[in-house]
Protein backbone atom coordinates (compact mmCIF):
# COMPACT_ATOMS: atom_id res chain seq x y z
CA UNK A 1 0.00 0.00 0.00
CA UNK A 2 1.63 3.13 -0.75
CA UNK A 3 0.48 6.70 0.50
CA UNK A 4 0.41 10.21 -1.63
CA UNK A 5 -0.96 12.92 0.25
CA UNK A 6 -4.19 12.62 1.34
CA UNK A 7 -4.86 9.36 -0.49
CA UNK A 8 -4.02 5.77 0.29
CA UNK A 9 -3.02 3.19 -2.98
CA UNK A 10 -3.76 0.11 -3.44
CA UNK A 11 -1.63 -1.55 -6.10
CA UNK A 12 -1.79 -4.49 -7.56
CA UNK A 13 -1.21 -6.48 -10.83
CA UNK A 14 -4.07 -8.20 -13.36
CA UNK A 15 -2.15 -11.01 -14.99
CA UNK A 16 0.98 -10.43 -14.39
CA UNK A 17 0.49 -7.39 -17.54
CA UNK A 18 -1.16 -4.73 -16.36
CA UNK A 19 -0.39 -2.77 -12.90
CA UNK A 20 -3.53 -1.09 -11.98
CA UNK A 21 -4.09 1.61 -9.34
CA UNK A 22 -6.69 2.54 -7.26
CA UNK A 23 -7.24 4.51 -4.68
CA UNK A 24 -9.51 4.92 -1.67
CA UNK A 25 -9.64 8.47 0.92
CA UNK A 26 -7.04 7.57 3.35
CA UNK A 27 -9.01 10.39 5.83
CA UNK A 28 -13.09 9.67 6.34
CA UNK A 29 -15.60 12.09 5.36
CA UNK A 30 -15.93 13.61 8.70
CA UNK A 31 -20.26 14.17 8.72
CA UNK A 32 -20.35 15.90 11.86
CA UNK A 33 -18.83 18.91 10.67
CA UNK A 34 -20.46 20.60 8.26
CA UNK A 35 -17.56 22.79 7.73
CA UNK A 36 -14.92 19.81 7.14
CA UNK A 37 -17.92 18.14 5.10
CA UNK A 38 -17.95 20.91 2.43
CA UNK A 39 -14.03 21.67 2.59
CA UNK A 40 -13.39 17.96 2.07
CA UNK A 41 -16.10 18.03 -1.34
CA UNK A 42 -14.03 21.06 -2.67
CA UNK A 43 -10.77 21.32 -0.77
CA UNK A 44 -8.17 20.62 -3.54
CA UNK A 45 -6.18 22.67 -5.96
CA UNK A 46 -8.32 21.96 -8.76
CA UNK A 47 -11.86 20.75 -7.26
CA UNK A 48 -13.15 24.70 -7.13
CA UNK A 49 -11.59 25.67 -10.35
CA UNK A 50 -13.21 22.80 -12.09
CA UNK A 51 -16.57 23.12 -10.92
CA UNK A 52 -16.55 26.99 -11.57
CA UNK A 53 -15.81 25.63 -15.67
CA UNK A 54 -18.56 23.32 -15.58
CA UNK A 55 -21.31 25.77 -14.04
CA UNK A 56 -20.84 27.05 -17.95
CA UNK A 57 -20.97 23.95 -19.72
CA UNK A 58 -20.17 20.15 -19.72
CA UNK A 59 -16.59 20.36 -21.17
CA UNK A 60 -14.59 17.07 -22.36
CA UNK A 61 -11.95 16.10 -20.26
CA UNK A 62 -9.24 17.43 -23.36
CA UNK A 63 -11.15 21.11 -22.56
CA UNK A 64 -10.10 20.88 -19.21
CA UNK A 65 -6.77 19.69 -19.75
CA UNK A 66 -6.50 23.24 -22.31
CA UNK A 67 -8.03 25.56 -19.81
CA UNK A 68 -5.14 24.13 -16.39
CA UNK A 69 -2.13 23.35 -18.35
CA UNK A 70 -0.79 23.20 -14.85
CA UNK A 71 -2.38 20.42 -13.59
CA UNK A 72 -1.16 16.79 -14.72
CA UNK A 73 -3.61 15.12 -17.19
CA UNK A 74 -3.91 11.96 -14.55
CA UNK A 75 -4.20 14.99 -11.90
CA UNK A 76 -7.41 16.15 -13.49
CA UNK A 77 -8.73 12.60 -13.69
CA UNK A 78 -8.19 12.17 -10.03
CA UNK A 79 -10.18 15.06 -9.76
CA UNK A 80 -13.05 14.50 -11.69
CA UNK A 81 -13.12 10.77 -10.46
CA UNK A 82 -13.77 12.39 -6.78
CA UNK A 83 -16.29 14.74 -8.05
CA UNK A 84 -18.53 12.09 -10.08
CA UNK A 85 -18.25 9.95 -6.85
CA UNK A 86 -19.27 12.77 -4.72
CA UNK A 87 -22.27 13.41 -6.57
CA UNK A 88 -21.08 17.25 -7.92
CA UNK A 89 -19.98 16.23 -11.27
CA UNK A 90 -21.57 13.49 -13.78
CA UNK A 91 -19.82 11.67 -16.27
CA UNK A 92 -21.23 11.16 -19.55
CA UNK A 93 -20.09 8.49 -22.02
CA UNK A 94 -21.35 8.58 -25.25
CA UNK A 95 -20.76 5.23 -27.91
CA UNK A 96 -19.47 6.31 -30.59
CA UNK A 97 -15.91 5.84 -32.59
CA UNK A 98 -13.74 7.31 -31.02
CA UNK A 99 -15.01 7.23 -27.96
CA UNK A 100 -16.27 10.40 -26.10
CA UNK A 101 -17.02 11.87 -22.50
CA UNK A 102 -18.44 14.91 -21.30
CA UNK A 103 -18.07 15.78 -17.54
CA UNK A 104 -21.24 18.56 -16.58
CA UNK A 105 -22.15 20.31 -13.18
CA UNK A 106 -24.93 18.25 -11.40
CA UNK A 107 -27.67 20.01 -9.31
CA UNK A 108 -25.85 19.32 -6.22
CA UNK A 109 -22.65 20.46 -7.32
CA UNK A 110 -24.78 23.90 -8.63
CA UNK A 111 -25.39 24.29 -4.77
CA UNK A 112 -21.83 24.92 -4.45
CA UNK A 113 -21.47 27.72 -6.76
CA UNK A 114 -22.58 30.56 -4.41
CA UNK A 115 -19.65 29.66 -1.99
CA UNK A 116 -17.22 29.62 -5.24
CA UNK A 117 -18.44 33.29 -6.01
CA UNK A 118 -17.66 34.24 -2.72
CA UNK A 119 -13.90 32.71 -2.84
CA UNK A 120 -13.77 34.52 -5.94
CA UNK A 121 -14.85 37.76 -4.28
CA UNK A 122 -13.03 37.36 -1.44
CA UNK A 123 -9.89 36.55 -3.79
CA UNK A 124 -10.36 39.46 -6.14
CA UNK A 125 -10.81 41.97 -3.33
CA UNK A 126 -8.00 41.27 -1.03
CA UNK A 127 -5.19 39.76 -4.03
CA UNK A 128 -3.55 43.24 -3.21
CA UNK A 129 -3.33 42.63 0.32
CA UNK A 130 -0.96 39.13 -0.81
CA UNK A 131 0.73 40.82 -3.54
CA UNK A 132 4.10 41.58 -0.97
CA UNK A 133 4.28 37.79 -0.38
CA UNK A 134 3.40 35.98 -3.46
CA UNK A 135 4.48 38.56 -5.86
CA UNK A 136 2.11 40.98 -8.23
CA UNK A 137 -0.29 38.74 -10.20
CA UNK A 138 0.23 38.94 -14.08
CA UNK A 139 -3.32 38.97 -15.87
CA UNK A 140 -2.00 38.05 -18.90
CA UNK A 141 -0.95 34.55 -16.96
CA UNK A 142 -4.65 33.36 -16.14
CA UNK A 143 -6.09 31.26 -18.65
CA UNK A 144 -9.85 32.23 -19.44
Amino acid sequence: MLFFGKYRYLCFTKNRKRLTHMYERKLPVDLECPLRLTMSLINSKWKSCILDELRHRALRPSELHRIFPEATPRVLDLQLKELVEDGLVRKTIYAELPPRSEYAITPLGETLIPIIDAMIEWGTRNAELFERKYGKRDPADRTE
